[in-house]
């Protein structure tokens, strides 16, 4: 692959969507290749240390020989007379800067112009201290930006913005404040407990003290991240295998667990502004520095299966099927492999014979969509190279330029617990297309490690083969040494190696991002009670009231913990509920189900909604114990639905 670089940014030779006919290259050479990259290192005997640096896992288990004969497969598919320069370039010096303020929602303090005005002011009020360090380095390198070009500027400083007199505090939002504290902030000890108002601790969990491999989502991870950092606790790497990695597990909140999909779009819109300041503040606070690269604009094929962007993918796919979310050739594909069985030795990393490759991409691209293509032919082995094919062809890399060095920075962390952290907050800034497609992928890949008994694919052995063709994306070849090329194998690997494992806690929003979305619902309800009283709609909303006095009041009957449940989509008016301390939302879910005999769903596929108050729309875990949500959000209404994912 060609690589070079010019004034204007990194310039990067990509590949192709077919393989070659002339096939790999001799199984004798692509063995060899590890060792002859170690030779011309003058590398020999034990594991060179600069191997584990960026990981604190021990990388001798990591069978690299497989990671380099994917490498030198993937090279060897690429056509030279088809290859496409891309070029990626650092943000100019203040425009990154200005990009961030407006992602995070936060123009207005760069332009008074801005849109986002009254609702920056109320973001700003929930920030942590460290995400608000995050939000006035930003502030200040722009200005300083600015100072040097000589030019006006307004930039307000953003301190006397956070030593604004807080808003004036109500009984509504009492409970909000009780998860968030003053200003929505919480403090950490040095034992990683979070302060309240007063001193009051918040446990971090039923059952005891906080331990190295729980994790908080009741505190903000970057000032998790200070307590270390203050404290100096860094834990020391310890080698271990990867069927003897942590048990890492969330700690259980009364008030239930967020994923992905569960809250509306406009509580979706904050949480990834509040995630992006978040993830800022992390890097920030570990002394890690980001440099955000921007795609210029190339030109990407419209029409077939490979090469194709995400985006427009779906588009074609939600004309035959709506709501797709991730790309129908990918399912098919890993649907094919899984009916056929995931028993077959060397699944994934067994290469398919290159010509048959070839002709499987073209009859996909002409036959898919028509429904033509005869997949009882198609090989195991040959159905995952294409599988691999199909990510490493995305003319954007799956993980997206924006976010790609973070990725790739996210061993860095000191310790797992906080690389886990990071990757669960990038995950949550990916774009949907992306995120629904990783999903898939990383369940796909973790069906194949359940067979490893059969298959001979365990952990590392996946992640390894996985790790060029998520890494090494069309575009993708940065001028590096061979010493960097080697760290970035063994490091790639690893991430790789962490999105697998850890794939289920990594699509979790965490509470204290909540909490922030629900101190700012309840600014934003103010507002708008504001507005109404300017309206004069107050004595209509009191006529209202009077008019349908045949209503139960729903707020007396909150005071006695009682909650009226509805189900409009099922023909269900309203089900009272007497709340114990013990009452979770699924057993509300199966109260109902036994009373409407009629609907033939299962429990799996319904969903207790929390609406209004202090969220728009959230799905509630099952295991949600409801008298502690009615106290954190007392004017909810509850209503049962089919999920809406």
């Amino acid at each position: 692959m060609n690589r070079h670089q010019d004034a204007q940014g990194v310039v990067l030779t990509g590949y192709v969507s077919c393989v070659d006919d002339a096939g790999p290259p001799p199984l004798s050479r692509r063995t060899g290749h590890y060792n002859v990259q170690r030779s011309r290192l003058g590398v020999s005997g034990d594991t060179p240390p600069y191997w584990r640096s960026g990981s604190q896992d021990s990388l001798d288990e990591l069978a690299l020989d497989d990671y380099w004969k994917e490498v030198e497969i993937i090279h060897h598919s690429a056509d030279p007379e088809t290859q496409e320069e891309v070029q990626l370039r650092v943000a100019d010096e203040g425009e990154q800067e200005e990009a961030w303020l407006m992602e995070a929602g936060l123009a207005t303090l760069f332009d008074e112009s801005a849109s986002d005005g009254e609702d920056g002011m109320v973001l700003l009020s929930t920030l942590t201290r460290t995400q608000a360090a995050a939000v006035e380095r930003r502030v200040e390198t722009l200005n300083q930006t600015l100072r040097k070009r000589s030019k006006p500027y307004s930039v307000p400083n953003v301190r006397d913005i956070f030593r604004s007199p807080p808003a004036h505090h109500t009984k509504d939002d009492d409970a909000t404040s009780r998860e968030c504290g003053e200003g929505g902030k919480k403090e950490t000890t040095s034992a990683g407990e979070a302060q309240g108002v007063g001193g009051r601790a918040i446990p971090g969990s039923e059952g005891g003290a906080e331990t190295e491999t729980d994790i908080n989502l009741e505190v903000s991870f970057s000032e998790q991240a200070l307590s270390y950092k203050e404290g100096s606790k860094v834990i020391q790497p310890v080698n271990e295998a990867d069927d003897k990695l942590p048990d890492f597990k969330l700690l259980r909140d009364k008030t239930g667990t967020t994923k992905l999909g569960d809250l509306s779009p406009s509580d979706m819109k904050k949480v990834r502004r509040l995630v992006l300041i978040e993830m800022s503040a992390l890097f920030d606070t570990a002394g890690i520095e980001l440099k955000t690269h921007k795609p210029l604009k190339i030109k990407v094929k419209e029409t077939g299966l490979f090469g194709v962007p995400l985006s427009t993918l779906l588009e074609q796919d939600q004309k035959s099927i709506p709501g797709t979310r991730v790309p129908l050739i990918l399912q098919r594909l890993i649907s094919h492999i899984e009916d056929e069985g995931l028993n077959t030795e060397g699944l994934l990393r067994v290469p398919g014979v290159s010509a048959r490759v070839k002709a499987v991409c073209h009859d996909l691209d002409v036959q898919f969509y028509e429904g033509f293509f005869p997949w009882e032919t198609l090989k195991q082995h040959d159905a995952a190279s294409v599988v691999k094919l199909f990510i490493r062809e995305l003319p954007h890399p799956l993980l997206t330029v924006e976010y790609f060095s973070a990725f790739t920075s996210v061993l860095k962390f000191p310790t797992k617990k906080q690389q886990l952290q990071a990757l669960n907050l990038l995950v949550l800034l990916l774009p949907d297309s992306s995120r629904d497609t990783l999903k898939a992928l990383l369940e796909f890949l973790q069906r194949v490690i359940d067979h490893k008994e059969h298959n001979k694919m365990t952990l590392n052995n996946v992640s390894v083969v996985m790790a060029p063709n998520i890494f090494m994306f069309k575009g993708f070849r940065r001028k590096i040494t061979e010493q960097q090329e080697f760290a970035m194998a063994t490091g790639t690997a690893n991430i790789v190696r962490l999105l697998i494992r850890y794939q289920n806690l990594l699509w979790t929003i965490p509470k204290f991002v909540i909490t922030q979305v629900r101190k700012q619902n309840t600014e934003d309800q103010r507002k708008m009670n504001r507005e109404r009283a300017m309206r004069k709609l107050l004595k209509k909303m009191a006529y209202d009231r009077e008019k349908n006095n045949d209503k139960p009041d729903r707020s007396s009957e909150a005071e006695d913990g009682i909650i009226r449940v509805q189900a409009p989509q099922f023909s269900k008016v309203s089900m009272a509920v007497q709340l114990t301390e013990d009452l979770q939302a699924s057993d509300i879910l199966s109260r109902f189900l036994s009373q409407e005999s009629s609907v033939s769903m299962k429990k799996e596929e319904l969903c207790l909604y929390e609406i209004g108050g202090n969220i728009k729309e959230r799905c509630l875990d099952g295991e949600t114990y409801m008298k502690a949500l009615l106290d954190l959000n007392p004017t909810a209404e509850w209503v049962i639905k089919s999920v809406q994912r």
